[in-house]
């Protein structure tokens, strides 16, 4: 996708889930005037707060967030959607003479700013409906079939990521060309934005007692609640609550799982894409095992400097 315009500069700040990204985000927006947009598929949609780890009212008030509380939960989202709400915020922020600092874990909303974006052909609708089938007759078919065509996408996609699946199969079936293929295209066209990109990715046993203490933290603060509310409101099949954690507690609500297994299936959940989001930040050379890492008289540089 071209973007108009000269590029808009970001401060970037990714990692895996627990990793400390928020608290970080918000302390580099304090320190070099800017505000935080966020960059995660599940806080795009309202009322999903426990279980996406949404920053709470009070950070927000400390800095402005944009770009969550997009959506409603039923609703569908795109990459390319998304990506057109950031760079809109983006140049606003630009045009105010704030610092985006770009913040979160989804690596395809985060590389379309870095890296520009594949749209692909428009949905197939009636090709979406029979992969669905398919899935639904024979559960791991579409991560198998991927595998065959364009096995570095389903390196990247979890065999139950049934929606990047089903679209990663649509390309191949609509260009013949891998999706991966055009992602590595991308790499040859001009950069959306100007960025300084920095990945906080803890050690995995300090990531992993992250997880559980989060995750315990969420059941307690009524995320069981949380979801029995969107399911009685939206509908056990709304678009969102196929999301990580979110999945395992609607499970339980139908009583596919025991209540004392629910801590258990939710870490792990969250550990499975963990490992999704680490492959994906390996293109992100600039790597620190904590936020307290940050080179910051660097970042205060590139600030100072304008990006030269």
């Amino acid at each position: 996708m071209t973007i108009p315009g000269p590029s808009p500069r970001i401060l970037v700040l990714a990692g895996p889930t627990a990793s400390g990204k928020t608290a970080a985000a918000i302390e580099l927006a304090l320190r070099f005037g800017g505000e935080i947009v966020g960059a995660d598929s599940v806080q795009v949609y309202r009322h999903l707060d426990i279980g996406s780890a949404k920053p709470t009212a009070e950070e927000r008030a400390r800095v402005p967030h944009h770009c969550i509380d997009l959506l409603e939960p039923g609703e569908a989202h795109s990459v390319g959607e998304y990506q057109r709400t950031a760079m809109a915020c983006i140049r606003e922020l630009v045009g105010r003479g704030r610092l985006p600092v770009v913040a979160g874990g989804t690596g395809l909303y985060l590389r379309s700013l870095t890296h520009g974006l594949f749209e692909g052909p428009s949905a197939d609708w009636a090709l979406r409906a029979r992969l669905e089938k398919e899935e639904d007759a024979t559960p791991g078919v579409l991560h198998a079939r991927l595998k065959a065509v364009d096995p570095g996408t389903a390196a990247r996609l979890h065999p139950h990521d049934r929606i990047r699946l089903i679209r990663a199969l649509e390309v191949w079936e609509k260009t013949r060309v891998p999706i991966s293929e055009h992602h590595r295209q991308d790499a040859l066209r001009a950069a959306p934005c100007e960025s300084l990109v920095f990945v906080i990715n803890p050690p995995r046993e300090v990531l992993s007692a992250r997880i559980r203490e989060r995750v315990r933290r969420m059941l307690a603060d009524g995320f069981v609640d949380e979801v029995r509310t969107l399911v009685d409101r939206y509908g056990a099949d709304a678009r969102a609550l196929s999301s990580v954690g979110y999945r395992e507690v609607a499970a339980f609500l139908r009583g596919e799982l025991a209540l004392a297994l629910l801590e258990d299936a939710i870490v792990r959940a969250h550990e499975r894409y963990v490992k999704q989001q680490r492959t994906w930040f390996r293109d992100f050379p600039r790597q620190v095992a904590s936020a307290a890492e940050l080179p910051l008289d660097e970042i205060a540089a590139w600030v100072e400097s304008g990006g030269a």
